[in-house]
């Protein structure tokens, strides 16, 4: 292997991927499986992770899949134990889990409100939490923190989920200052991505529309997203923390 490629190789390390069934986290979990290294699959449909377990254990890498709720502090526990009792250590995370639609202010109550921000938040920071020690122990660490362009977008009917977004946005740079320099801390803005989420809501025409208004002239694939987590967690990426990367295909407003 050149030297050059060295410098994105994950030979070694060991990743926990949260929401690791479907769409980008199943990406990013595969992806790091094809730099080298082993992972931790977490989510909440034990059939989903089989899929994906099989798929790396193909590669010849190790994969435990681990099912349960990322708002549940013993579920959280139990991930972080069975990835170092099994895989020998913990090295890197990719907080996956979040999401929200739109919510109208006229209607949608503050509950609500706050419930999405929860969500998209405090489990993010109670892994952070979490997986830090163990990456202490084991010499350092990176963290990358799927976040959404709809933290910068300024849109109606979004009040709610782009909050939520923009807090995760900040908690990344803050905790980027508290874990530095052994654990390295960013955030991948996505802008809109072609998953099963969100293929019953695009049409024909809706499609054709946001490709002609994306100066790359397509979707965004879970891929796209999966190699810059992989950029972002590796040696190559060693001097960057409490950044904030959107990939969205160079889109600046709302187009969906």
């Amino acid at each position: 292997m050149k030297d050059v490629f060295r410098q994105f190789a994950l030979n070694g390390q060991v990743a926990v991927v949260t929401g690791a069934g479907k769409g980008i986290g199943r990406a990013c979990a595969l992806m790091l499986a094809q730099a080298g290294a082993d992972v931790a699959l977490f989510a909440r449909t034990e059939a989903d992770l089989a899929d994906v377990k099989a798929a790396i254990e193909a590669m010849g890498q190790r994969a435990i899949a681990v099912t349960g709720d990322v708002n549940k502090e013993e579920d959280l526990d139990t991930l972080i134990r069975r990835t170092v009792g099994e895989l020998g250590k913990l090295s890197i995370l990719v907080n996956n889990v979040g999401g929200g639609g739109p919510n109208d202010p006229r209607k949608v109550d503050g509950k609500n409100v706050g419930d999405m921000l929860a969500f998209n938040v405090v489990p993010a920071y109670s892994l952070i939490q979490k997986a830090a020690q163990a990456m202490e122990a084991a010499g350092g660490g990176s963290v990358v923190n799927i976040s959404s362009v709809a933290a910068r977008y300024a849109q109606k009917y979004f009040s709610a989920y782009g909050a939520a977004k923009a807090a995760l946005n900040q908690l990344t740079r803050n905790l980027a200052q508290d874990y530095g320099p052994t654990v390295r801390i960013n955030a991948i803005e996505p802008g809109t991505i072609m998953t099963d989420a969100l293929a019953p809501f695009l049409t024909a025409e809706r499609k054709e529309r946001m490709i002609k208004s994306t100066p790359m002239g397509r979707m965004g694939q879970p891929e796209d997203i999966a190699a810059t987590a992989l950029f972002l967690v590796s040696p190559a990426a060693s001097w960057i923390t409490g950044k904030i990367l959107s990939v969205d295909g160079g889109v600046e407003s709302p187009n969906f």
